[in-house]
């Protein structure tokens, strides 16, 4: 059970946009595609109203905060479309159902489909609820990433630096999950992360152990 706060005269499209690639040919690709560039222009026209006086250069930072990979993965989280994902066997295996790339991909085709369903008013009223709680966040973002982040944390308190270390590796050839650990022997802090890539594993990680030694 989702929490999409829309009910769809079409089930057909819900159930559309919320099948993998891997389920059948029947999936939200297409949906996904249409559905990404809804949100950018939802995204922008909230950024345009909210900052009137903001560089073109910073209403892009802030909106490709906004529509990262993450970050709309985690809406998707918080309407719970993992557990309602049609998936194949692999992907099922793997955990697909958690992965940022699946998860933000569906969101987005969710969009497109309420946009198909109920047009362009009650789609843009569906992503400007979504999205506007997590303008001020955005806005507040520091731009480098985890382990930029987490290296200048330790180095500013003469520590050395962290060690990453792949333990574990899963899924199909075209869908590999990684399991990074970050060790912090100074501070006896293990963080676990995972990812797409070694690198997102290692950045998934390295904000684990930030999450540890800066718990506010």
């Amino acid at each position: 059970m989702t929490r999409i706060a829309y009910r769809f005269t079409d089930a057909a499209l819900r159930e559309r946009a919320l099948t993998h690639r891997s389920a059948g040919a029947d999936n939200n690709e297409r949906l996904e595609f249409f559905g990404d560039a809804l949100v950018n222009a939802v995204v922008a026209e909230l950024l345009f109203e909210e900052f009137p006086k903001a560089a073109e250069g910073e209403l892009t930072r802030l909106r490709a905060r906004l529509v990262s990979e993450p970050a709309l993965a985690a809406i998707a989280r918080g309407l719970d479309l993992g557990d309602a994902l049609h998936l194949g066997p692999g992907e099922l295996k793997s955990g697909g159902f958690r992965r940022d790339s699946i998860l933000a991909d569906a969101f987005e085709a969710i969009v497109g489909a309420v946009y198909l369903d109920g047009g362009w008013a009650v789609c843009r009223g569906f992503v400007r609820a979504l999205v506007a709680p997590r303008i001020e966040a955005a806005a507040t973002m520091d731009d480098k990433d985890a382990k930029t982040r987490l290296q200048e944390w330790l180095q500013s308190r003469g520590e050395p630096l962290p060690a990453y270390e792949l333990v574990a590796t899963s899924g199909a050839d075209h869908a590999r999950v990684f399991d990074v650990e970050c060790r912090i022997d100074s501070y006896a802090v293990r963080a676990a992360g995972r990812g797409s890539s070694r690198r997102a594993a290692e950045q998934a990680a390295a904000g684990a152990a930030l999450a540890l030694l800066q718990p506010d």
